[in-house]
C-alpha cells in the first residue's frame, strides 16, 4: 500500500503535485501518485494493485503496475500507472471507478474506503495477499 498525505505542491515543474486531494481531477491525481517512491518496484509490480491510503484510509487504487523506471535519486516511477478508483469525499467516502477494466473498478469497489492499517514504516507498506496458512 501507498501511504501518502494531502496534496502539496512540489520542488518540481509549475503545478506539480504529490499526495490526494479529493478536490483533484482524476489525471491531476492519477499524476500526483504514480510514483517518485522509494520502494522495491519487483514487489509493488507483482502486487497488481496499490491502495493509497490517508490515515489509513483508501481513498485511492493503483494498477498498471507492469513497468517502471528508476530515477537518478534511486525513487521509482510507474509511468502505466492506471488510476482504478479514488475518492472524492472523505467523511462518507463517494467512489468514483474509473479504470478501462471492470477487474480493476472491481478491485478498486472493493478496497475504496476501508481501512488498512499498517505496521511498516515508509511511504509504501507491503503486506500479504493471501495467507501462507491455506490449505
Amino acid at each position: 500500500m501507498l501511504r501518502v498525505d494531502a496534496a502539496r505542491q512540489t520542488g518540481g515543474p509549475a503545478g506539480q503535485r504529490t499526495g490526494f486531494s479529493s478536490r483533484l481531477a482524476p489525471e491531476d491525481l492519477l499524476e500526483s501518485l504514480r510514483g517518485g517512491w522509494r520502494c522495491d518496484a519487483v514487489s509493488v509490480a507483482a502486487g497488481g494493485v496499490l491502495p493509497v491510503t490517508l490515515s489509513g484510509y483508501v481513498v485511492a487504487v493503483l494498477t498498471g503496475l507492469g513497468t517502471w523506471e528508476k530515477r537518478e535519486d534511486g525513487r521509482h516511477v510507474f509511468p502505466d500507472a492506471v488510476l482504478a478508483g479514488y475518492v472524492t469525499d472523505l467523511a462518507t467516502p463517494v467512489k468514483h471507478l474509473t479504470a478501462p477494466r471492470q477487474a480493476d473498478r472491481d478491485i478498486a469497489d472493493l478496497l475504496l474506503g476501508t481501512r488498512l492499517p499498517s505496521h511498516s514504516g515508509g511511504t509504501v507498506a507491503y503486506v500479504p495477499t493471501h495467507s501462507s496458512s491455506a490449505n
